[in-house]
């Protein structure tokens, strides 16, 4: 099939007072004629969404949802529901509502499925996100073993990688930047900047609801490699973050901690689905994993005291426990 005669639809999920972002990506959305439909999952706006995108007049946005907040693994797996089983469309393309797309991505993103041949249950793309470093030193020719399911690592935190953090620190810091690769593999991606064919809905399901929120997008994404295929970034296809995710200002120093000083629901739900993903995906051995937690926590456990962080540090411990023990779900505030 020629490019010009692909259809994509888009899915995002929004939610609160976010019209700002939004309006932005589906302006960029529309001019693109390749677009076929927009699945916009209302998932607890606290404006007349609605209204919003009916003065728009565009017979391609399509507003779906339950109108609360569900989550980001229900509100995905309402909008990719949708686009499956009700759009002839050939590729779904997941945005987060703040992710803007260079107008040239979808060229690129197509171009590139042409040129790879891509298999309609196998191959998946994926678009570079400047704003995320692991992003883009994979997009240089990092292995992405690097950065994704470090053996018996527990929030990325492995004794036996703490000379590896080392030496990059001193690449970063003295080593010339590299130039981009056209594509490269990822075992798995966030929502925002997936490309993936309508048919491969059929092997990879839909997003697991007992996540809620957080490493949701990841265990989704990971299906495509854990089914043989294949989830290619593509440098050439780029998507801007309008607003700044989390933590990315953060300044870091040997006596802080960013999980207990950014400590809130958020940070919860990424702490105990992580944990549970890693142990479903990453723990070779028990021993070293316990060895890697134990260091781990009692290093958090005296940067607690150094701060006073102590209550922050025990509720990062029960996040830790109930993701080993696979206590998912929506979790009550106490824990926050």
């Amino acid at each position: 099939m020629t490019k010009a005669k692909y259809k994509v639809s888009v899915v995002t999920v929004t939610y609160g007072e976010r019209w700002e972002f939004l309006s932005q990506v589906i302006k960029r959305l529309l001019s693109f004629d390749l677009i076929y439909r927009i699945v916009i999952v209302d998932n607890g706006s606290s404006y007349d969404l609605k209204s919003k995108i009916t003065e728009l007049a565009d017979e391609r946005l399509i507003l779906v949802g339950e109108g609360y907040n569900t989550g980001s693994a229900v509100g995905y797996k309402i909008g990719i529901a949708h686009a499956y089983q009700h759009t002839d469309t050939d590729f779904i393309w997941l945005l987060d509502d703040d992710n803007l797309p260079d107008e040239k991505s979808l060229d690129v993103l197509l171009e590139s499925w042409n040129e790879l041949n891509g298999d309609q249950h196998k191959t998946a793309l994926y678009c570079l996100r400047p704003d995320r470093n692991t992003d883009l030193r994979i997009a240089q020719g990092d292995s992405p073993g690097n950065y994704f399911l470090i053996p018996d690592s527990i929030l990325g935190f492995s004794i036996f990688r703490l000379g590896y953090f080392q030496l990059r620190k001193l690449k970063d810091k003295f080593g010339k930047p590299k130039e981009f690769k056209k594509l490269a593999t990822m075992p798995f991606v966030p929502y925002g900047g997936f490309f993936f064919p309508k048919a491969m809905v059929a092997i990879i399901g839909y997003p697991d609801e007992k996540y809620f929120l957080y490493i949701d997008d990841a265990d989704y994404t990971y299906r495509v490699t854990q089914s043989g295929g294949k989830i290619w970034l593509i440098p050439g296809a780029r998507i801007a973050d309008i607003e700044t995710s989390q933590g990315t200002d953060y300044k870091y120093s040997n006596f802080s901690s960013i999980i207990l000083d950014l400590w809130n629901f958020r940070m919860f739900y990424r702490v105990r689905n992580m944990v549970y993903f890693n142990s479903k995906t990453s723990v070779k051995s028990p021993f070293l994993f316990k060895l890697n937690k134990s260091i781990f926590l009692n290093k958090l456990r005296l940067i607690s005291i150094i701060s006073s962080k102590q209550k922050e540090y025990k509720k990062l411990v029960v996040a830790v426990n109930d993701g080993l023990n696979g206590k998912l779900g929506k979790a009550t505030e106490d824990k926050f």
